[in-house]
């Protein structure tokens, strides 16, 4: 349950606003809920480090916005998503807690499944992309002896 809770919040906090709230939108999915934490604005610092072995350094700061809900049954939503929209945060949350629920075959139906493959599309326009541009290099080797 933890790897897969790992990764619907990575796809939640990293897919394109437009694209989550749109299916959001769709589904319209009606749940009560109640805030633990309304979506608040702050900033993380982000760290980088140099090789496998190099010191962490600060590379600078990040924009995030953080969210808690809990549903009426008590199953409670986190997320953390980067950027400014509240509504995202929201959201998301609201996807956290529904999918440890009875409904998470539904909420993964409809909103985590297409968001994989809106991601999957995009990597795959960018690769594709950048495979036009590929140059293979050969050597040619002369029939010459010593």
């Amino acid at each position: 349950m933890i790897e897969k809770r790992k990764s619907w919040m990575s796809l939640l906090a990293i897919s394109d606003q437009n694209d989550l709230l749109n299916l959001w939108d769709q589904k319209k999915i009606k749940i009560s809920y109640e805030w633990l934490r309304q979506p608040e604005i702050g900033s993380i610092m982000a760290q980088g480090k140099m090789g496998v072995t190099g010191d962490k350094f600060n590379i600078g700061e990040v924009t995030i916005t953080r969210c808690s809900v809990k549903l009426d049954c008590g199953t409670i939503g986190h997320s953390y998503v980067q950027g400014r929209s509240k509504r995202k945060a929201e959201i998301s949350a609201v996807c956290d807690a529904l999918l440890q629920t009875k409904m998470s075959k539904e909420v993964n139906e409809n909103i985590i499944i297409p968001l994989e493959k809106i991601k999957k599309d995009k990597r795959d326009k960018i690769l594709s992309k950048a495979e036009a541009t590929k140059v293979d290099f050969f050597t040619l080797v002369r029939g010459e002896s010593d």
